[in-house]
């Protein structure tokens, strides 16, 4: 009986969660497709890369721009490299404080050193770069202790494990090898040698040898999410720059390959990202940088390109894109960011989408191109450099798509009309409360009117231990009462694979496009909600609709409750009327004054992350139903105040 009961709930899960179970394995077809052992390159050398020697590279470089990486360099010629102590580390179990600091430091010395000694080709930061090698060969992990395996608290260097701090530095150590050993060989053998060990003790040959890693997806044990591309993508890196014997090679590529069908296996057709946009910096642009890497290692060779799921997977960036820098933020994603300006050029044009190609070159213009140091790791900005010319001379425009509609990830946005930011624009989602990042959210919407915040996902704080333990829903942000959602006789949403949306469709046409989903599934019994319909109505040009049709079970004791969040400034200016005061805009919005009583509600916002958005707080309204009936039906209009 319990293996049925099982049995059931594994098809369940699949069956609701909308992502695909089919095991394309894309990319292990196309390795045996092409005979990938017989087409990789033998020596990294054959990749078209700028090294130390490539003078004429570094010496055409804008003058500005070379400018500012010898500077940035010489901030850090006097860097003293720091101890990770292990209270750093303990802290993480102490106060749940992850001391990104203490990491982040020393790797951003060491990128500036290495990016001023290849413009200046000078050797006066090549010490110091040794310093920088040293400090890490010496270190027992390279990770964030955040990620540290149990036990919890400090790194064990008898048991090396591999988590995103590991893999980006593991990334950057092997440029570094590549770029200089042979100058470090001129100064002591020892100091290459010593390197390439460390990375191989640390980061490769973990690698090879595990199969436990969660991230990897390759012992069944839980879904994958980001960490999948974005650490395969570091260690593809390190084994294709260091690996010297031809078949552990092979074998290491060819495990990649596979890691990453796991990542792409359950992906959703429609190439959503339920982790939101921001992490589809490391999520479909991370695979992006796997499948860009193995072309050019394969000569061409391997190209997923003309996949369906693979176009989708890209396309989406400026689907959830709303207008500069603004981009839907469902999750913990954040509700600005500059995404990643060439990885968006580049894969819209190798998967042959002019809108997304011109979206990148886009993107890169709004952050002044050229003119200041490409963010990223040293492979980053050498492929951000060597596109420099093209990008800048690319034909560029913003994607402001009319609507779209994932059917599986089942998520919505749509504008007033096509190529504009004036007017409305709203995104809303269905989907489960056991997404990747997940906020116990089905149901809610963002809006916004001429490019700017009105309605609003509030985001994520600052991550701590918290964040990621069994009290993350202690966390305000993350609780449904602080999304455009009801409280349901005093009961929020829950989280959970169980709790899910039912029935999500969305119809769009010239006139107007609705969304609309069943979100009585994703309360818990408490709630006594038999059926509670939400609908988002776009009549273009016109006005926004927020809409409920619900039936309960029994009304209890504590209120029902719809819960609206916005940045703006709320008043109310007449029965049944609240003024919303944005920037550049004031919007009104009209409910039933006999079914619907407004408490405004105003939060501080305090926390560094989320002050980064909201500055001047954010603003609650909680309507109060007055119904004690079991069936009812509630509206809010919104329009512009002219």
């Amino acid at each position: 009986m319990m293996k049925k009961l099982i049995l059931l709930f594994v098809i369940s899960f699949f069956v609701k969660s909308g992502f695909s179970t089919e095991k394309k394995d894309v990319l292990q077809n196309e390795a045996r497709e092409i005979g990938l052992e017989n087409v990789l390159i033998k020596a990294f050398s054959e990749l078209d890369f700028p090294t130390y020697q490539s003078r004429e590279f570094w010496n055409d470089l804008p003058a500005t721009l070379r400018k500012k990486y010898i500077e940035d360099a010489e901030e850090a010629l006097n860097y003293e490299w720091p101890v990770v102590k292990a209270t750093d580390y303990l802290e993480i179990i102490r106060s749940g404080d992850r001391r990104q600091s203490v990491y982040a430091a020393p790797r951003k010395a060491l990128m500036a050193l290495v990016m001023g000694e290849l413009v200046e080709g000078a050797g006066r930061f090549m010490d110091q770069i040794i310093n920088g090698v040293w400090y890490y060969s010496e270190q027992t992990w390279w990770g964030w202790s955040a990620h540290l395996p149990a036990p919890k608290g400090l790194p064990d260097i008898k048991k090396p494990s591999i988590d995103l701090g590991v893999g980006e530095i593991a990334n950057i150590l092997s440029w570094t090898w590549y770029l200089f050993h042979e100058k470090f060989d001129e100064i002591h053998p020892l100091i290459s040698t010593r390197l390439k060990d460390e990375i191989m003790y640390k980061a490769i040959a973990p690698y090879y040898e595990r199969d436990d890693f969660w991230w990897q997806g390759l012992d069944g044990s839980r879904h994958v999410n980001n960490w999948n591309p974005w650490t395969n993508h570091n260690m593809l890196t390190a084994i294709l720059i260091l690996e010297d014997d031809w078949n552990k090679k092979v074998a290491g590529v060819q495990k990649v390959v596979k890691s990453l069908d796991q990542f792409v296996n359950v992906y959703p057709e429609d190439g959503g990202c339920d982790e939101g946009p921001s992490y589809w910096g490391r999520a479909g642009a991370s695979l992006y940088q796997n499948l860009d890497l193995l072309k050019r290692a394969t000569g061409g060779k391997f190209d997923v390109y003309d996949h369906p799921l693979v176009k989708n997977m890209g396309s989406y960036i400026y689907k959830a894109y709303i207008h500069y820098p603004y981009f839907i933020n469902f999750a913990d994603a954040d509700a600005t960011t500059g995404s990643r300006p060439q990885i968006i050029y580049s894969y819209g044009k190798d998967i042959g989408d002019p809108v997304m190609q011109r979206f990148g070159a886009f993107l890169a213009k709004q952050q002044d191109w050229g003119t200041g140091i490409p963010g990223g790791k040293i492979d980053e900005q050498l492929i951000q450099l060597m596109l420099l010319d093209e990008i800048e001379n690319a034909p560029s425009e913003n994607a402001l798509i009319r609507d779209f509609w994932l059917p599986d990830t089942e998520v919505a946005g749509a504008r007033d009309q096509a190529g504009s930011s004036q007017g409305f624009f709203f995104a809303a989602k269905g989907g489960h409360n056991a997404e990747s990042h997940n906020h116990n959210d089905l149901g809610s919407c963002v809006l916004y009117f001429n490019g700017k915040p009105c309605l609003i996902d509030i985001g994520r704080e600052t991550y701590t231990a918290k964040t990621f333990s069994s009290r993350r829903y202690e966390i305000w942000t993350m609780q449904s009462g602080y999304h455009q959602l009801p409280k349901i006789n005093g009961v929020d949403q829950m989280q959970g694979r169980q709790y899910v949306a039912a029935n999500s469709t969305f119809r769009a046409d010239a006139k107007k496009a609705v969304f609309s989903t069943e979100i009585s599934g994703a309360y818990p019994e408490d709630a006594k909600v038999k059926q509670w319909e939400r609908t988002y109505r776009l009549d273009r040009g016109k006005k926004f609709t927020i809409s409920d049709r619900y039936e309960l079970s029994a009304v209890g004791n504590d209120p029902t409750t719809l819960n609206i969040i916005t940045s703006c400034e709320v008043s109310k200016t007449a029965e049944g009327k609240l003024q919303f005061e944005g920037d550049g805009f004031v919007l009104e919005m009209k409910y039933n004054s006999k079914m619907l009583t407004p408490e405004i509600e105003f939060n501080e916002v305090t926390d560094a992350k989320l002050s980064g958005y909201w500055p001047e707080g954010v603003t609650r309204i909680i309507f109060s139903i007055n119904n004690s009936g079991l069936t009812g039906r509630n509206q809010l209009i919104v329009t512009e105040k002219k």
